[in-house]
């Protein structure tokens, strides 16, 4: 089979197509014959040396969806054949992947190959809003990188959650036109508008926050969080952390809580079943549809890191496998 390898950090170029032994699943495993791989933006954090994970070499790619080839000795509720969305253990950009049985799941008719292989960006879009901020029906919702593959599925889950009014932040005309297309009530472009003076119409606070970008972004946005309200900050896109007094949490019941899909991979994989057949539901349903912005072949990915790393693309970047 053949993968695509970071053998050191480094750019996009250091991506290379190698050859590899075919992988053989452990007593807990399965081995699945990958037809999409998902690109997320903590590959490319990774690649660059700035992410969890063991050292170069390694295969990047947190998700992917194929066909099991075969099961472990201790799987019981797999079987070869099934089709499968899998957070697998050691790289999604390959032809064959290797999964843990507690991270791989089966995928319903209702949900297309595209949606399967965005497990990542679907869970944490359903998990950061109903199992992190607890999202209760009617409430106002800030989403910031409102363009993105979190974010703009994040729109569509906020929407099916039964919130009030969505307001959604991007950077430029194409993007705020997509988030608002998703269904966005408030669409704001961060390079040329204020976001408090936008969000004084509607009282000027929000009840629950999704940031991925922390640093300064944070920072503006913390003020603007509603007494009561929970700000879920689940990534650091702007390579600084935000800060925030403790006063302003107590004083107004607020919360600032921390999200990472990676964290109950590695601690507490069971605890993401639910949100992964949460988020499968409402894409039966068609109430939230993945945007697929890009597909690349596999061996094009470093094509594909390029496409994402310019801040140009929006929605889901896939790999074909």
């Amino acid at each position: 089979m053949h993968a695509i390898v970071v053998p050191r950090t480094g750019g996009a170029s250091v991506l290379e197509w190698t050859e590899r032994p075919d992988p053989k699943p452990g007593p807990s495993e399965v081995t699945i014959r990958v037809a999409l791989s998902g690109v997320n933006f903590a590959d490319i954090m990774r690649r660059r040396g700035g992410y969890r994970g063991g050292p170069p070499p390694f295969v990047p790619g947190l998700d992917c969806t194929g066909t099991i080839i075969a099961v472990g000795s201790a799987v019981t509720e797999l079987k070869a054949g099934q089709r499968v969305a899998a957070f697998p253990e050691d790289g999604g950009y390959t032809e064959i992947a290797i999964a843990r049985d507690v991270l791989t799941y089966p995928v319903p008719d209702g949900v297309p190959d595209e949606a399967a292989a965005s497990l990542t960006m679907l869970v944490t879009a359903y998990n950061t809003l109903a199992m992190s901020a607890r999202l209760e029906r009617g409430e106002s919702v800030l989403i910031h990188s409102a363009a993105g593959g979190v974010g703009s599925l994040a729109i569509q889950v906020a929407r099916a959650l039964g919130a009030g009014t969505i307001v959604a932040v991007a950077g430029g005309a194409e993007k705020v036109a997509f988030a608002q297309s998703l269904g966005a009530d408030i669409v704001i472009d961060h390079t040329t508008e204020d976001v408090a003076a936008r969000l004084e119409p509607i009282g000027g606070k929000i009840d629950v926050v999704l940031d991925a970008v922390g640093g300064e972004t944070f920072n503006a946005t913390i003020p603007l969080l509603a007494e009561y309200g929970r700000y879920c900050i689940y990534g650091q896109a702007s390579g600084e952390p935000g800060e925030v007094f403790t006063n302003v949490l107590h004083s107004g019941n607020r919360s600032v809580i921390g999200y990472t899909t990676g964290g109950y991979r590695a601690s507490r994989p069971e605890r993401l079943r639910p949100g992964v057949e949460g988020a499968f539901d409402l894409v039966c349903e068609g109430a939230v549809k993945v945007i697929v912005g890009a597909k690349y072949p596999l061996r094009d990915a470093a094509e594909a890191h390029r496409h994402v790393e310019s801040r140009a693309s929006h929605g889901k970047t896939l790999l074909t496998v």
